[in-house]
C-alpha cells in the first residue's frame, strides 16, 4: 500500500517549502554582500556574461568555441577564485554563496535522474511510523533487542513437549518467515498466552521490519479500535475523521490488534470484530492479534461464529513463560 497520495503531495510540498526558504537565504545573502562588497556584484556580471557568450560561441561557432574553451575556462577559475578570497578575506566561507539545499544529493527535489532519493525514502518511513502509533516504541522493541533468556530452558510445558525457550526460538523464526514472505502469503496471526510473556513486544518486532520496508502499520489496542469504531456508529459529528481513521485501518498493510480480551465484551464489539476481521480477509491484507484469552475464553466472549474465523483464517500461536515484566523489576532490584 505505501503512502497515500495525499501524503505524497504534502512530502513534496513540504520539498517545495523548502527550496523557496533556501532561495529567500540565499537571496538575501546575495543583497547583503553585493552591498558591503560591490566587487562580488561585478565578479557575478563578468561570470553571467561569460557564460552567455561561450553559449553564443558553441551554438553558432562551435569550433571557435572548442579552441578558446581553455581560455574561458581560466577566466572562469580566475572569477570564481577571486570570488572565493572576498569571502575569506571577510571571514565568509568560500561557499557562502553557492546554492542551498538540505539534501544536495537530490538538491531536495526528492529525486535523483527519476529515482527516489534516500531523503524522500526517509520522509515516507516517517509517515508510516507516524500513523503506525508506534513511532517511538520500536527504537527499543524490535528483533535487535530480543532476549531469550527471559524464558526458561529447562521445564517443559505440557502443552507444547518444549521449553518456553525453545518455543520463543521457534515462534521468533516463525515471525522472521511472516515478514520475509509477508507480500506473497497475507498470512494472519494470533498470539496467545499469560500477561507479559512476550506478545506485544513480537507485533512490535514485525511492525518494525515491515515499517521499514516501506508497508503500512496500524497498531491498535482493542480499547482504541473499539472506542474508534463507537465513535463512528455513535458520533456523528466526528465523522469524517474517524471514517478516514477507519478506512485507513482496513487498508493498511497489516493491522495489529493488542489485549484484545480488555475492551468492553457486547454485541457491538463482537460484531464489530467479526466486520474488521471479515473486510480485511476479503481484500488480503493481514491482521495480528495477541490476547490473554483462551480458545474457549474467545468462544464465549464473542461467539463461536468469531471463533471458527480465527480458526479458519488465524495461525495460532502460544506463548508460554513468566511475566517478563516482573523478572526485570526483580533483576534491577538484586
Amino acid at each position: 500500500m505505501g503512502i497515500s497520495s495525499t501524503q505524497y503531495r504534502d512530502i513534496m510540498f513540504q520539498y517545495d517549502q523548502t527550496r523557496t526558504r533556501n532561495q529567500r537565504k540565499l537571496d538575501d545573502r546575495y543583497e547583503e554582500l553585493y552591498r558591503r562588497f560591490p566587487e562580488l556584484k561585478k565578479i557575478h556580471d563578468k561570470l553571467v556574461e561569460l557564460s552567455i557568450s561561450q553559449a553564443r560561441l558553441e551554438l553558432l561557432k562551435p569550433d571557435q568555441a572548442k579552441s578558446e574553451a581553455k581560455e574561458y575556462a581560466s577566466r572562469h577559475a580566475a572569477l570564481v577564485a577571486r570570488k572565493a578570497e572576498i569571502l575569506r578575506e571577510n571571514n565568509y566561507p568560500a561557499n557562502y554563496l553557492d546554492p542551498i539545499y538540505q539534501c544536495r544529493d537530490c538538491k531536495d527535489t526528492g529525486y535523483i535522474d527519476g529515482t527516489p532519493c534516500h531523503c524522500l525514502t526517509q520522509a515516507k518511513l516517517t509517515i508510516l511510523y507516524e500513523n503506525s502509533n508506534l513511532n517511538n516504541i520500536l527504537e527499543t522493541e524490535n528483533f535487535n533487542q530480543f532476549q531469550e533468556e527471559y524464558y526458561d530452558d529447562e521445564s517443559v510445558d505440557d502443552n507444547l513437549s518444549l521449553t518456553p525457550r525453545e518455543n520463543i526460538r521457534r515462534v521468533k523464526k516463525i515471525c522472521l518467515d511472516y515478514v520475509r514472505h509477508f507480500d506473497e502469503t497475507q498470512e494472519n496471526l494470533l498470539f496467545y498466552g499469560p500477561t507479559g510473556v512476550g506478545k506485544t513486544f513480537l507485533t512490535h518486532c514485525i511492525a518494525k521490519e515491515l515499517l521499514d520496508t516501506s508497508h503500512t502499520v496500524v497498531y491498535l489496542t482493542s480499547l482504541q479500535l473499539f472506542d474508534i469504531l463507537e465513535k463512528n456508529k455513535f458520533q456523528k459529528q466526528d465523522f469524517t475523521e474517524t471514517n478516514e481513521q477507519i478506512s485507513y485501518i482496513l487498508a493498511s498493510d497489516l493491522l495489529i490488534i493488542d489485549d484484545l480480551g480488555t475492551e468492553l465484551s457486547n454485541a457491538f464489539t463482537s460484531s464489530q470484530l467479526y466486520y474488521i476481521i471479515e473486510e480485511r480477509r476479503i481484500n488480503h491484507h493481514s491482521t495480528i492479534i495477541s490476547t490473554n484469552l483462551s480458545f474457549s475464553d474467545i468462544q464465549e466472549r464473542y461467539s463461536e461464529r468469531i471463533l471458527s474465523r480465527f480458526i479458519g483464517y488465524y495461525d495460532f500461536k502460544q506463548i508460554v513463560g513468566e511475566d517478563i515484566r516482573i523478572q526485570k523489576v526483580i533483576k534491577k532490584a538484586t
